[in-house]
């Protein structure tokens, strides 16, 4: 959410901004929510008029009884009990005001950073940098779900007779393969300096609207009948709302931290569920990390977040590229974006396997995440946090890269020097 005093005195590069994001249909909103601002300070300014007026006539007032005019106090009385009605009046637009104008505030997308790519959709993205050579090797790949049914690893009918498509049961190595790959993904980011923590995994509908977009909550969040509790849809939701209402103090900045999570998503739009296979699922698990830093830090920590995804994936010999999300696929309330995409040999191109965002100080905004600290005078400043996330291993995706890049012209499946401690010692997977 943009300060509304910027709105107020840029009206101009709100309006470019939105047009860099392709999204025309807010321009309006930009004058309208000028217009509401100035209504609402000229109704604020009414009102504070009128407490004051009432300190001053309550003394009045005391002051006539005093000199038993009484009847001059019983007139002072009316003009209180007159200005008291109006001032509940105006109280009443004060709140309606504020309420629209919080609305269309939540909906005016961040301004994107310079060096973000004008482009209307995914398509537009931006090649940024390959890691590792993509192979393909002699043999056919076979899809996914195929090499996990050839090691007895996993069961879709099951799942979809218990709770529809969208859910899997995975079963012996490749449950365990999951859950190696969970693990060394936690230690990774812990030997880099993260602190671990295993949030909530639901939230409230104020931490809700504080990460996400109105847009994106309506395509993601499965809300919990008769509560006000969401299932995440990634633990970066909760790991952001922890410290919502919070007043941080400058020195224990930067807050890194790596968190384990299930997660549910309603993938509602164009891409839909899979029948058969792994990619876009209702229910999945990731390690995530998250930054809350100095605004002057955002930028470091967004090239040290990503720059992590890719290391995690190239010491598990996956080649990868890094991809420049375009104005028009970024989300209303990210600064800046990119995709870690890791190659699959069978489809013969990439495919996305994280994501890594710079919010700015969007998110903080809305969950009043503010830090104090001193300004270079040495006096006291307080000011809004900035918000970073990346995705470092979310391994239902994963595993296809991991499969199709290890797999071995007689079915088995080699596992990498990294993840064999996690799988009791085992080389190799075989059929």
């Amino acid at each position: 959410m943009l300060d509304l005093k910027f709105v107020r005195e840029n009206p101009e590069v709100v309006k470019q901004n939105i047009r860099n994001k392709f999204q025309d249909a807010k321009l309006p909103l930009v004058d309208e929510v000028i217009e509401l601002d100035a209504k609402r300070r000229a109704t604020q300014q009414e009102a504070d008029d009128l407490r004051n007026s009432r300190n001053k006539l309550s003394k009045e007032i005391g002051a006539l009884m005093a000199q038993r005019k009484k009847e001059e106090a019983e007139a002072v009385k009316k003009q209180v009990a007159e200005n008291a009605a109006r001032l509940a009046e105006l109280e009443g637009v004060e709140t309606e005001l504020d309420e629209k104008i919080k609305k269309i505030m939540m909906t005016i997308p961040n301004i994107i950073d310079p060096s973000v790519p004008i482009g209307k959709d995914d398509s537009e993205n931006v090649e940024i940098q390959k890691y590792g050579d993509p192979v393909v090797p002699d043999f056919e790949i076979p899809y996914h779900t195929d090499i996990m049914e050839s090691l007895h690893g996993i069961d879709l009918d099951s799942a979809r007779r218990v709770a529809g498509n969208g859910f899997y049961y995975l079963m012996g190595d490749i449950a365990r393969l999951h859950s190696a790959v969970i693990a060394y993904a936690r230690d990774f980011m812990i030997d880099r300096g993260f602190t671990y923590c295993v949030p909530p995994f639901m939230i409230r509908s104020n931490v809700v609207t504080g990460v996400m977009s109105f847009a994106e909550m309506d395509a993601m969040m499965y809300k919990i009948e008769g509560e006000d509790l969401y299932l995440i849809g990634t633990s970066e939701h909760s790991m952001i709302g922890k410290f919502i209402d919070q007043m941080i103090n400058e020195e224990e900045l930067p807050k890194t931290l790596t968190s384990y999570s299930p997660c549910f998503r309603k993938e509602k739009g164009a891409h839909g569920i899979e029948e058969r296979g792994v990619y876009r699922i209702h229910q999945f698990e990731k390690q995530e990390m998250i930054v809350v830093c100095k605004p002057e830090d955002s930028k470091m920590w967004y090239d040290k977040l990503w720059q992590n995804t890719v290391d995690l994936f190239r010491s598990m010999d996956i080649p990868v590229r890094t991809l420049e999300c375009c104005s028009g696929d970024l989300a209303d309330l990210k600064v800046k974006s990119c995709d870690v995409e890791a190659w699959s040999p069978r489809q013969k191109k990439y495919f996305e396997v994280g994501s890594c965002s710079n919010l700015g100080d969007a998110q903080a905004r809305r969950l009043n995440i503010r830090v104090k600290g001193k300004d270079a005078e040495g006096n006291n400043t307080k000011y809004f946090a900035h918000t970073l996330n990346n995705t470092v291993v979310a391994p239902p995706r994963m595993l296809i890269a991991f499969l199709e890049n290890h797999l071995q012209a007689d079915g088995s499946v080699t596992i990498p020097k990294v993840l064999q401690p996690y799988m009791g010692g085992k080389t190799e997977l075989r059929p």
